[in-house]
């Protein structure tokens, strides 16, 4: 394809008449581009007219098939994502003959949670086909992660196993400052040093996970339960998983099968967290011995006096409170910085973290 036919297909018809028309082979792409993207009403905003009035033929399973064929996977799954999440093309996830071709990925799982709810239940058996598989290679990454936090906590004894997480900064600098080179200004590292790892008795901590489950979440809730089925049974740890909007769920008896609990989760409607930061203080067994986790945007629609009363009152008592904006793979964060800032004046340990990062945490507090 020669970068000109690009250019086309990228602008679309009001492009031909600079580019020329596209040969036979792109002519089925442009097709199935234009069947999504043609659908934006920004195009109709900036007078840009379609190349013909009448309504497109092509059906969402002919979509499906054709960009299978015609695109490779990175694409067809941005134009997948697209269909879902920009263009709010719910057939993709709800209808039989769709989800029967349709591949798997965390586009599609954050689709059917939202959607679900429109499912009948043949529908809806399908639509698990999809939960099932992007939550298996999720929990086949993060228990990967979660053994590497759990393998031992550091001691001061020294190894020859040369690993990143162990890497001993201060005793590496002690160690070569006979090798500093005053003129570059650099410490020349001939010895690196390492700490070893132990394994050791684990005193019971408490891991009370508390996730909003507003729509704008959908991210946030899929690894939080991933990341709480990865946790639950390890040694020394008692973990809880409790959804929330204007109502609490607790979760927690459902942790071990992440497919199951995201199909009872209901996104969307309104937020209380201080009602949700309220009944995770009452789990708390052994406050110093405790990490209450709360994922959330920050935007409270109920008493935020109440939320930081209670925040404030485990912060008090010894219990570690983490106020966590995003907990999914990329930890982009958005949220309400005023009261996130408020809630860290309190005490609490306010930002954003990977599943990972979160097991890391613990971790360290275990050992």
């Amino acid at each position: 394809m020669t970068g000109l036919e690009r250019w086309r297909l990228i602008l679309g018809e009001p492009a031909s008449r600079h580019t020329g028309q596209l040969p036979d082979d792109a002519r089925g792409r442009d097709a199935a581009l234009d069947w999504l993207y043609g659908r934006d009403p920004e195009l109709s905003r900036r007078d840009v007219r379609r190349g013909g009035a009448e309504e497109s033929a092509l059906t969402a399973v002919d979509w499906l098939d054709d960009i299978h064929r015609l695109f490779p996977k990175e694409t067809v799954e941005r134009l997948e994502r697209d269909a879902v999440e920009r263009y709010g093309i719910t057939e993709v996830v709800t209808d039989p003959a769709v989800l029967e071709r349709i591949e798997p990925n965390a586009a599609l799982l954050r689709a059917v949670l939202r959607t679900k709810h429109l499912m009948n239940p043949s529908v809806l058996a399908m639509a698990r086909r999809i939960v099932a598989a992007v939550v298996a290679e999720l929990v086949r990454k993060l228990a990967r992660e979660v053994r590497q936090s759990f393998t031992g906590t550091r001691s001061r004894r020294r190894t020859a196993f040369k690993q990143a997480r162990n890497f001993d900064f201060h005793g590496t600098i002690r160690a070569n400052l006979g090798h500093y080179q005053p003129d570059q200004r650099r410490v020349l590292i001939e010895q690196p040093r390492f700490h070893s790892r132990t394994r050791r008795h684990l005193d019971r901590w408490q891991l009370v996970l508390v996730v909003d489950q507003s729509g704008s979440m959908a991210g946030s809730v899929i690894h939080s339960a991933v990341t709480a089925a990865c946790l639950w049974g390890l040694p020394g740890l008692k973990t809880h998983l409790i959804a929330f909007d204007t109502t609490v769920v607790d979760l927690t008896s459902d942790v071990t099968d992440p497919v199951e609990l995201l199909m009872k989760v209901q996104l969307g409607g309104g937020t209380d967290i201080a009602r949700a930061v309220s009944y995770a203080a009452g789990l708390v067994e052994n406050p110093r011995r405790a990490i209450v986790a709360v994922v959330t945007d920050f935007y409270e629609g109920g008493d935020e006096q109440r939320l930081i009363r209670a925040v404030r009152g485990m912060v008090e008592q010894g219990t570690h409170v983490l106020g966590l904006a995003a907990l999914d793979e990329d930890a982009n964060p958005h949220y309400d910085r005023d009261l996130a800032q408020r809630l860290a004046n309190v005490g609490a340990h306010v930002g954003a973290m990977t599943p990972g990062q979160l097991a890391e945490f613990v971790a360290e507090r275990l050992g």
